[in-house]
């Protein structure tokens, strides 16, 4: 039963917000446009801030919702921490396209919440702080989600989440790898500047 929310957590994650929206508004497939990713960054290029938010809360709620639902039925740490994995995974490799999906930085931030509040604040702090900084959402995300780990530790909590969270950390960074080259050339899409088309 307990890998049965494992499972459903992975389903849940898939769900493809931002490309939901874009195709019922636009009528256009949004991995064609600016970074090719479905999250609420590349809506707001397309859609503008509402929407990106929008998307954004979607994503964090869908990742901490997973957790928050299996929590009463499956009442163990290893579980509701393979349950977070699992639903960042689904956003990252959706069912539903083909396992081409988001970079999971929004869903991420739902499953910290939904481990440790505390943690995730102070890494929704940090994220925030860096790109009012920096205006470089990539940069602010690999940041702030790999400063998560070090926070539960910190806080002392169960080791899973500990090792869950430095997981979605490295997967975060590993999908924001055409980010990083950018980053270094000196390309990269600051906070406010519109998509580019196909």
């Amino acid at each position: 039963m307990d890998w049965l929310w494992v499972l459903f957590g992975y389903l849940f994650g898939s769900i493809p917000t931002g490309y939901l929206v874009v195709k019922a508004i636009r009528g256009e497939d949004i991995r064609r446009y600016g970074s090719g990713n479905i999250g609420a960054t590349n809506v707001g290029r397309l859609l503008g801030r509402r929407w990106a938010m929008a998307v954004g809360a979607f994503d964090i709620v869908k990742g901490g919702l997973a957790v928050t639902l299996a929590r009463p039925w499956a009442d163990d740490h290893l579980i509701l921490a393979l349950v977070g994995v699992a639903s960042v995974c689904g956003h990252v490799f959706p069912l539903w396209l083909k396992f081409r999906g988001g970079k999971g930085v929004a869903t991420t931030f739902g499953v910290v919440f939904s481990y440790h509040p505390l943690v995730a604040l102070a890494s929704g702090a940090l994220w925030w702080i860096l790109v009012r900084l920096f205006r470089y959402v990539s940069l602010a995300s690999m940041i702030s989600l790999s400063c998560a780990p070090f926070f539960f530790w910190l806080l002392g909590a169960d080791r899973v989440y500990i090792f869950a969270t430095a997981s979605l950390a490295v997967l975060t960074i590993a999908r924001h790898k055409d980010n990083i080259d950018r980053l270094l050339s000196g390309t990269e899409n600051r906070v406010g500047r519109p998509a580019k088309g196909p």
